[in-house]
Parts: structure tokens; sequence; C-alpha cells
């Protein structure tokens, strides 16, 4: 079975995800950049030009940012309790929590499903900064945490909320697309 999170956004969110080559009908550039995390665990495809850098500290964190949307995923070697999980990443922000306004306007919240073996729960919501973080106070923050297989994993996608929060946006579109392609390893 193909364990990414195509099938959790299926499952979870009832909504087709894009296919890894993009969705050209609808404006989306090619996802046509293949990427790994450090402990080759976890796989996700960008537009070209987008620029990603992997930490190997624990926890491990890969991030990726291009047309001024950001990814983070999020790994820990050994699984743990998945809500637990999902809360400590839903405060993996953009800016420090002291630099954020203390409430979000969530679009969804705690909305779980199963990834094959795996469990997982996502999430969305607007955080508002106290300072403009590249332009925009106003930030889309969508999180998937995953556990199983040995590991622990949160996916979080940031962008502008005024070209991503409403799921028609073709901002929001690349950004649900990019964190769909995440996949964990055995791969298909």
């Amino acid at each position: 079975m193909k364990q990414n999170l195509s099938l959790v956004c299926a499952l979870v969110l009832f909504v087709p995800a894009s296919a890894p080559a993009g969705d050209k009908g609808k404006g989306l550039p090619a996802l046509s950049e293949q990427h790994v995390n450090a402990s080759e665990t976890v796989r996700f495809r960008t537009p070209g030009g987008w620029t990603v850098h992997k930490g190997t500290s624990m926890p491990e964190v890969t991030e990726a940012r291009g047309d001024g949307l950001v990814l983070r995923v999020i790994r820990r070697e050994r699984e743990v309790g998945l809500d637990a999980l999902h809360v400590d990443c839903m405060l993996v922000r953009l800016a420090s929590e002291k630099l954020s306004r203390p409430n979000v306007d969530y679009e969804y919240d705690f909305v779980s499903g199963a990834l094959g073996t795996r469990r997982a729960v996502d999430s969305a919501f607007v955080v508002r900064y106290d300072e403009p973080i590249d332009g925009t106070r106003d930030w889309h923050q969508r999180n998937v945490s995953v556990v199983g297989g040995g590991e622990s994993v949160c996916v979080i996608g940031y962008g502008p909320a005024s070209v991503t929060k409403k799921r028609s946006k073709p901002l929001r579109r690349l950004l649900d697309a990019v964190m769909t392609s995440v996949e964990f390893r055995p791969w298909r």
C-alpha cells in the first residue's frame, strides 16, 4: 500500500489530493523535485526552485521553502502519543509563541484518520503574528501528525493567509499538493 499523505487527505479531509506531477489543468506547477529527510525515512516533492534544508538533530527537522510557502517535516525516531505529538507540532510556528497572538482561527481541528498501519490527525488554522513575517502577519498553518512504523512525524505547511486560507486559491492547492506528496519508507 502506498503510504503517503494523499491517503490522509482522502480519508481525513475527503478531498482528492493533487498528483505528484502537479495539476496542470488547474495551473499548479509540476512537483518535479524529490527530497528526503536526513534519516531517509520520509520523502516529498516540490516544484523546482524550492530550497530545502535537512537538519540532523533530534527531533529531525527538514524545511522546504518556495513560492512564498514553507513546509516543515519534523521526525522523531520513536512512536509517541498521537494527540500529544499533534499539540506539540501545532505550536511549531514561524516565530516564537511570544511573538504571536494566543488565539488562533481554526478552519478545522483534530480530524483523525489512518494511513495503513499508521494513525494520523489533521488541523488547520490561522496564526496572527505581532510583526510581519515575510511581509504578512496572518499565516495559514496546516498540521498533519502521523504516528506508526517506529516513528512520529509532523508535516506542517505554512502560507500567507491572504493567499492560502481558501482551498480554491492556487497557492493553497500548491501547499496541499506538496504536503500530500509526503511518503514514508518503504517507498511504493
